[in-house]
């Protein structure tokens, strides 16, 4: 099983409108969230990390092919993919269909001992 871990930060201003996102998410269209990743073949968490830079959201994404089913997301045009998109877009400034911004993060260290300089 592959781990992919980004570091997205939030917009100024934007984070109490995150919180009502992750309460969506985990409310009333949980079974929507968790349908989705389920047929992506993903299990992704999301994590609030605040500093005194400014407030990021850390989310894993674990399965067979995270980068894949990443973008296979991204690409989705049903109603809930829509609306997750919209939200990212608002709270952290960038439109996931149109992919993610920047490099995706290389694996460098492990506690159990098996991490290689390699990008999941």
């Amino acid at each position: 099983m592959a781990l992919l871990a980004i570091s997205v930060p939030i917009l100024p201003g934007k984070t109490a409108q995150w919180r009502r996102f992750a309460e969506e998410l985990t409310g009333p269209r949980f079974s929507e969230y968790s349908e989705s990743r389920r047929r992506l073949g993903v299990h992704e968490r999301a994590f609030l990390q605040t500093s005194p830079h400014g407030d990021t959201v850390i989310v894993t994404v674990e399965g067979n092919d995270p980068k894949a089913a990443f973008e296979q997301f991204s690409s989705g045009t049903d109603d809930f993919t829509r609306w997750f998109v919209q939200q990212v877009k608002d709270i952290h400034g960038f439109d996931l269909s149109q992919g993610m911004p920047g490099l995706m993060p290389d694996l460098l260290v492990d506690s159990e001992g098996i991490a290689r300089k390699r990008t999941v």
